[in-house]
């Protein structure tokens, strides 16, 4: 697959996870908790790919026993852990500042694969990163400082989030040169349901899932902001550097943050939607780097 090709899908997958608070939110009207809507998501999700794949491409089924505990770290880790610290940071924050606090993970991702992966620390990548740590300060209100409303508790699980999702697209990396992107999604999607779903006790409120507009909002993050989001993202990071793939999700806070002030009237300041710039900006920064040098996008990783 050509790499502009695997930029797109990427950038396509994070814009699906960007919607993800639409449906979140009436969750949350409804009564759900964070770890209840991890659950239905991941559990709703995993039966539909399931179901599918048994159906139309089994061999993507097929596993090697001695992977199970990477496919583990991915759900578990890298979408239940990640799934909860995002959600509540949202319920008790807002939408715009959940994503902002979760894009901070293109940081832990460049770490983790120069040490892991070896991959180049560019001049670069080191100025996008920069640009995402001022914007995110600006975002939420660190600069000027004193001026931040936010608790220590939102932050540290914001950046929890962040920490959390860039250890999707770590392990993803390496689960990436043995299988399939259908099967990396399934079976991670399969062991964060296994590891949540038990502890949820969601099945006592089976009277307000049957409502239509619930309903709705499960099939929307299990379908749209899960399956789709998952799949393109997971398929174009087989051919993208880690740190890259990482930075290329700022289509995720643009549509996110476009969605927080537009649906849910989240207000920002001006220094905010400053902050809130500079953090797409820097993905920019980072894709038209290779094109310049090369003629074209060049090689390169997942969630």
């Amino acid at each position: 697959m050509r790499n502009y090709s695997a930029y797109l899908l990427a950038i396509i997958g994070a814009s699906f996870w960007g919607l993800t608070g639409i449906f979140v939110k009436s969750l949350y009207n409804h009564g759900f908790t964070a770890w209840e809507i991890v659950a239905i998501r991941l559990t709703c999700s995993t039966l539909i790919l399931v179901i599918l794949l048994s159906l139309f491409a089994p061999r993507y089924l097929k596993v090697n026993l001695k992977h199970l505990p990477y496919f583990f770290g991915l759900g578990v880790l890298g979408i239940v852990i990640f799934n909860w610290c995002y959600f509540t940071v949202m319920d008790q924050a807002s939408l715009s500042i959940a994503v902002v606090l979760l894009y901070t993970s293109p940081i832990f991702v460049t770490i983790l694969s120069s040490i892991l992966f070896k991959e180049k620390v560019t001049k670069r990548k080191v100025l996008s990163l920069c640009l995402i740590l001022f914007g995110c300060a600006l975002a939420i209100q660190l600069i000027p400082i004193g001026n931040t409303v936010l608790s220590f508790q939102v932050i540290l699980l914001g950046l929890l989030s962040a920490f959390f999702c860039a250890l999707y697209s770590i392990i993803g990396k390496f689960v990436s040169q043995h299988y399939n992107f259908l099967t990396i999604t399934v079976y991670a999607l399969m062991m964060g349901s296994l590891f949540i779903f038990p502890t949820s006790s969601v099945w006592k409120k089976a009277d307000i899932i049957q409502q239509g507009d619930v309903l709705n909002s499960i099939i929307g993050v299990s379908v749209i902001s899960t399956i789709f989001a998952y799949l393109l993202y997971t398929f174009g990071l087989v051919s993208i550097e880690s740190s890259k793939a990482a930075i290329l999700g700022a289509m995720e806070p643009i549509v996110a943050v476009l969605v927080g002030v537009l649906i849910f009237r989240d207000s920002l300041t001006l220094l905010q939607i400053t902050g809130i710039t500079l953090v797409i900006f820097s993905a920019f920064v980072t894709v038209f780097q290779r094109k310049r040098k090369t003629g074209n996008i060049g090689r390169q990783f997942t969630n």
